[in-house]
Protein backbone atom coordinates (compact mmCIF):
# COMPACT_ATOMS: atom_id res chain seq x y z
CA UNK A 1 0.00 0.00 0.00
CA UNK A 2 1.36 3.67 -0.87
CA UNK A 3 2.55 5.43 2.43
CA UNK A 4 3.65 8.82 0.44
CA UNK A 5 2.39 10.59 -2.78
CA UNK A 6 4.71 13.89 -3.79
CA UNK A 7 3.98 16.49 -6.01
CA UNK A 8 6.24 17.59 -9.17
CA UNK A 9 7.44 20.28 -7.16
CA UNK A 10 8.43 18.08 -4.01
CA UNK A 11 12.38 18.92 -3.80
CA UNK A 12 13.39 17.99 -0.60
CA UNK A 13 14.17 15.08 1.66
CA UNK A 14 14.60 15.16 5.53
CA UNK A 15 17.91 15.67 6.16
CA UNK A 16 17.20 19.21 3.90
CA UNK A 17 15.50 20.52 6.85
CA UNK A 18 16.07 21.71 10.18
CA UNK A 19 13.38 21.90 11.61
CA UNK A 20 9.32 20.27 11.56
CA UNK A 21 6.11 22.10 12.40
CA UNK A 22 3.48 19.77 13.50
CA UNK A 23 -0.43 20.27 13.61
CA UNK A 24 -2.24 18.24 16.99
CA UNK A 25 -5.46 16.77 16.35
CA UNK A 26 -5.53 14.11 13.78
CA UNK A 27 -1.73 15.10 13.20
CA UNK A 28 -0.04 13.70 16.27
CA UNK A 29 -2.73 13.43 18.44
CA UNK A 30 -6.67 12.21 18.27
CA UNK A 31 -6.59 9.41 15.45
CA UNK A 32 -9.29 11.06 13.36
CA UNK A 33 -9.38 14.32 14.61
CA UNK A 34 -12.60 13.44 16.51
CA UNK A 35 -13.04 15.63 19.82
CA UNK A 36 -13.58 19.31 17.72
CA UNK A 37 -16.16 17.43 15.36
CA UNK A 38 -18.46 16.54 18.17
CA UNK A 39 -18.27 19.15 20.03
CA UNK A 40 -19.04 21.13 17.12
CA UNK A 41 -22.45 19.39 16.42
CA UNK A 42 -22.97 19.31 20.45
CA UNK A 43 -22.85 22.80 20.33
CA UNK A 44 -25.26 23.87 17.07
CA UNK A 45 -27.46 20.31 18.53
CA UNK A 46 -27.80 22.34 22.21
CA UNK A 47 -29.80 25.12 20.22
CA UNK A 48 -31.43 22.71 17.99
CA UNK A 49 -29.69 23.29 14.88
CA UNK A 50 -28.40 19.64 13.59
CA UNK A 51 -24.96 19.98 12.03
CA UNK A 52 -23.82 16.52 9.76
CA UNK A 53 -19.88 15.18 10.04
CA UNK A 54 -19.10 16.58 7.05
CA UNK A 55 -19.70 20.49 7.88
CA UNK A 56 -18.68 19.96 11.53
CA UNK A 57 -15.18 19.05 9.68
CA UNK A 58 -15.30 21.64 6.52
CA UNK A 59 -13.27 24.09 8.28
CA UNK A 60 -11.29 22.02 10.38
CA UNK A 61 -7.52 23.59 10.70
CA UNK A 62 -8.63 26.96 11.77
CA UNK A 63 -8.90 28.92 14.92
CA UNK A 64 -12.16 27.37 16.63
CA UNK A 65 -13.97 30.88 17.00
CA UNK A 66 -13.16 30.62 12.47
CA UNK A 67 -14.48 27.87 12.35
CA UNK A 68 -18.05 28.73 14.29
CA UNK A 69 -17.84 31.61 12.16
CA UNK A 70 -17.66 29.51 8.74
CA UNK A 71 -19.93 27.40 9.81
CA UNK A 72 -22.56 29.61 10.39
CA UNK A 73 -22.46 30.78 6.83
CA UNK A 74 -23.18 27.24 5.45
CA UNK A 75 -26.33 27.83 3.43
CA UNK A 76 -28.13 24.59 5.15
CA UNK A 77 -27.03 25.96 8.67
CA UNK A 78 -27.55 29.20 7.99
CA UNK A 79 -31.02 28.32 6.87
CA UNK A 80 -31.91 26.60 9.88
CA UNK A 81 -30.60 29.08 12.13
CA UNK A 82 -33.33 31.77 10.31
CA UNK A 83 -35.94 29.26 10.70
CA UNK A 84 -35.03 28.90 14.39
CA UNK A 85 -34.43 32.25 15.05
CA UNK A 86 -35.97 34.87 12.77
CA UNK A 87 -32.80 36.47 11.65
CA UNK A 88 -29.48 35.97 10.28
CA UNK A 89 -26.89 34.86 12.28
CA UNK A 90 -24.82 37.87 13.96
CA UNK A 91 -21.02 37.88 15.30
CA UNK A 92 -22.31 38.29 18.72
CA UNK A 93 -23.47 34.53 17.96
CA UNK A 94 -20.43 33.41 16.98
CA UNK A 95 -19.36 34.55 20.31
CA UNK A 96 -21.96 32.97 22.29
CA UNK A 97 -21.43 29.62 20.33
CA UNK A 98 -17.60 29.95 21.00
CA UNK A 99 -18.06 30.42 24.89
CA UNK A 100 -20.01 27.28 24.95
CA UNK A 101 -17.39 25.71 22.92
CA UNK A 102 -14.14 26.40 24.93
CA UNK A 103 -16.06 24.37 28.24
CA UNK A 104 -16.84 21.56 26.66
CA UNK A 105 -14.24 20.62 24.21
CA UNK A 106 -11.66 21.32 26.94
CA UNK A 107 -14.06 18.37 29.27
CA UNK A 108 -13.77 15.56 26.45
CA UNK A 109 -9.73 16.64 25.64
CA UNK A 110 -9.08 13.96 28.32
CA UNK A 111 -10.70 11.53 26.73
CA UNK A 112 -8.97 12.34 23.02
CA UNK A 113 -5.58 13.30 23.60
CA UNK A 114 -3.68 9.84 22.95
CA UNK A 115 -0.79 10.01 21.22
CA UNK A 116 -1.29 8.75 17.29
CA UNK A 117 0.95 5.17 17.08
CA UNK A 118 4.34 5.71 15.40
CA UNK A 119 3.86 9.79 16.31
CA UNK A 120 6.86 9.48 19.39
CA UNK A 121 9.17 6.81 17.70
CA UNK A 122 9.44 9.19 14.24
CA UNK A 123 9.45 12.56 16.38
CA UNK A 124 12.46 11.26 18.38
CA UNK A 125 13.82 9.70 14.98
CA UNK A 126 13.70 13.02 13.51
CA UNK A 127 15.57 14.80 16.50
CA UNK A 128 18.40 12.29 16.06
CA UNK A 129 18.55 13.40 12.09
CA UNK A 130 19.30 17.23 13.60
CA UNK A 131 15.74 18.50 13.42
CA UNK A 132 13.82 20.78 15.39
CA UNK A 133 10.14 20.37 16.00
CA UNK A 134 7.66 22.90 17.08
CA UNK A 135 3.98 22.72 16.63
CA UNK A 136 0.79 24.58 16.03
CA UNK A 137 -2.46 24.10 16.85
CA UNK A 138 -6.35 25.37 16.44
CA UNK A 139 -7.02 24.90 19.83
CA UNK A 140 -6.57 27.52 22.62
CA UNK A 141 -3.66 27.82 25.10
CA UNK A 142 -6.15 26.91 27.92
CA UNK A 143 -7.36 24.10 25.53
CA UNK A 144 -3.50 22.85 25.50
CA UNK A 145 -2.91 23.19 29.13
CA UNK A 146 -4.86 20.05 29.31
CA UNK A 147 -3.57 18.43 26.13
CA UNK A 148 0.47 19.06 26.64
CA UNK A 149 0.50 16.99 30.21
CA UNK A 150 -1.29 14.09 29.01
CA UNK A 151 0.63 14.61 25.49
CA UNK A 152 3.75 14.42 27.45
CA UNK A 153 3.53 11.43 29.74
CA UNK A 154 2.76 9.02 26.61
CA UNK A 155 6.55 10.89 25.69
CA UNK A 156 5.37 13.26 22.88
CA UNK A 157 6.72 17.09 24.05
CA UNK A 158 7.72 19.29 20.95
CA UNK A 159 9.85 22.04 22.15
CA UNK A 160 7.36 24.87 20.97
CA UNK A 161 3.45 24.49 21.08
CA UNK A 162 1.75 28.14 19.26
CA UNK A 163 -1.46 28.13 19.56
CA UNK A 164 -4.46 30.00 17.78
CA UNK A 165 -5.15 32.84 20.25
CA UNK A 166 -1.21 33.91 21.03
CA UNK A 167 -1.20 34.92 17.44
CA UNK A 168 -2.82 37.91 15.20
CA UNK A 169 -4.84 35.70 13.38
CA UNK A 170 -4.82 31.25 13.22
CA UNK A 171 -5.06 29.32 10.06
CA UNK A 172 -4.55 29.64 6.74
CA UNK A 173 -2.41 32.98 7.88
CA UNK A 174 0.99 31.86 8.44
CA UNK A 175 1.30 33.96 12.16
CA UNK A 176 1.38 30.69 14.14
CA UNK A 177 4.37 29.05 11.80
CA UNK A 178 6.31 32.44 12.09
CA UNK A 179 6.12 32.18 15.59
CA UNK A 180 7.36 28.74 15.93
CA UNK A 181 10.05 29.41 13.84
CA UNK A 182 10.93 32.29 15.76
CA UNK A 183 10.78 30.33 18.74
CA UNK A 184 12.96 27.47 17.79
CA UNK A 185 15.46 30.00 16.55
CA UNK A 186 14.78 28.36 12.78
CA UNK A 187 15.77 30.48 9.13
CA UNK A 188 15.11 30.77 6.24
CA UNK A 189 11.66 29.35 6.18
CA UNK A 190 12.52 26.71 3.05
CA UNK A 191 14.21 24.98 6.08
CA UNK A 192 11.11 23.68 7.69
CA UNK A 193 8.31 21.94 7.11
CA UNK A 194 4.88 22.17 8.07
CA UNK A 195 3.09 18.91 9.15
CA UNK A 196 -0.78 18.94 9.13
CA UNK A 197 -4.02 16.87 8.30
CA UNK A 198 -6.23 20.37 7.18
CA UNK A 199 -6.29 22.00 3.99
CA UNK A 200 -6.06 25.29 6.23
CA UNK A 201 -3.02 23.89 7.86
CA UNK A 202 -1.33 23.43 4.25
CA UNK A 203 -2.43 26.43 3.29
CA UNK A 204 -1.03 28.03 6.47
CA UNK A 205 2.17 26.69 5.62
CA UNK A 206 2.67 27.18 2.16
CA UNK A 207 1.95 31.37 2.82
CA UNK A 208 4.70 30.51 5.50
CA UNK A 209 7.35 29.36 2.71
CA UNK A 210 7.52 26.04 4.20
CA UNK A 211 7.76 22.75 2.50
CA UNK A 212 4.39 21.41 3.37
CA UNK A 213 3.44 17.61 4.30
CA UNK A 214 0.13 16.71 4.72
CA UNK A 215 -1.56 13.65 6.83
CA UNK A 216 -4.25 11.33 5.04
CA UNK A 217 -5.16 8.22 7.14
CA UNK A 218 -5.06 9.98 10.90
CA UNK A 219 -6.86 12.62 10.45
CA UNK A 220 -9.52 14.66 9.20
CA UNK A 221 -9.67 13.95 5.58
CA UNK A 222 -10.65 10.00 6.36
CA UNK A 223 -12.28 11.09 9.31
CA UNK A 224 -12.04 7.59 11.24
CA UNK A 225 -10.74 6.13 14.48
CA UNK A 226 -8.17 3.75 14.62
CA UNK A 227 -10.49 0.67 15.10
CA UNK A 228 -12.48 1.68 12.40
CA UNK A 229 -9.56 2.41 10.33
CA UNK A 230 -8.12 -0.66 10.34
CA UNK A 231 -11.27 -2.50 9.57
CA UNK A 232 -11.72 -0.83 6.09
CA UNK A 233 -11.29 -3.78 3.59
CA UNK A 234 -7.52 -2.51 2.30
CA UNK A 235 -8.76 -1.74 -1.29
CA UNK A 236 -11.11 0.47 -0.06
CA UNK A 237 -8.65 2.75 2.46
CA UNK A 238 -6.02 2.22 -0.51
CA UNK A 239 -8.87 3.89 -2.74
CA UNK A 240 -9.96 6.81 0.34
CA UNK A 241 -6.36 7.40 0.62
CA UNK A 242 -5.76 8.23 -3.14
CA UNK A 243 -8.43 10.45 -3.29
CA UNK A 244 -7.40 12.62 -0.31
CA UNK A 245 -4.10 12.44 -1.41
CA UNK A 246 -5.56 14.26 -4.81
CA UNK A 247 -6.98 16.63 -3.01
CA UNK A 248 -4.28 17.82 -0.76
CA UNK A 249 -1.80 17.66 -3.68
CA UNK A 250 -4.32 19.81 -5.53
CA UNK A 251 -3.92 22.60 -2.87
CA UNK A 252 -0.08 22.86 -2.89
CA UNK A 253 1.09 20.19 -0.58
CA UNK A 254 4.14 18.82 -1.63
CA UNK A 255 3.70 15.74 -0.69
CA UNK A 256 1.38 13.44 1.35
CA UNK A 257 1.89 10.75 3.89
CA UNK A 258 -0.40 8.63 5.90
CA UNK A 259 0.90 9.04 8.88
CA UNK A 260 3.43 11.06 10.98
CA UNK A 261 5.12 7.78 11.56
CA UNK A 262 6.28 7.43 7.68
CA UNK A 263 7.57 11.09 7.19
CA UNK A 264 11.17 9.64 8.37
CA UNK A 265 11.28 7.90 5.00
CA UNK A 266 10.82 11.08 2.71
Amino acid sequence: MTNIWRSASAGFSIKDLRGIVLDWAGTTIDYGSLAPVRVFRAVFEEIGIEVSEAEARGPMGQAKIDHIRLMLQMDRIQKQWQQRFARPSREEDVEDLYSNFLPLQKSVLAYHSEVIPGVTQAVLGLQQLGLRIGSTTGYTRELMDVVEPLAAAQGYLPEVTVCSDEVAAGRPAPWQVFRAAEKLGLYPMSKLAVVDDSIAGIQSGLHAGCWTIAVAQTGNALGLDRAACESLPESELEERLERIAESFLSQGAHMVVRSVADIQRI
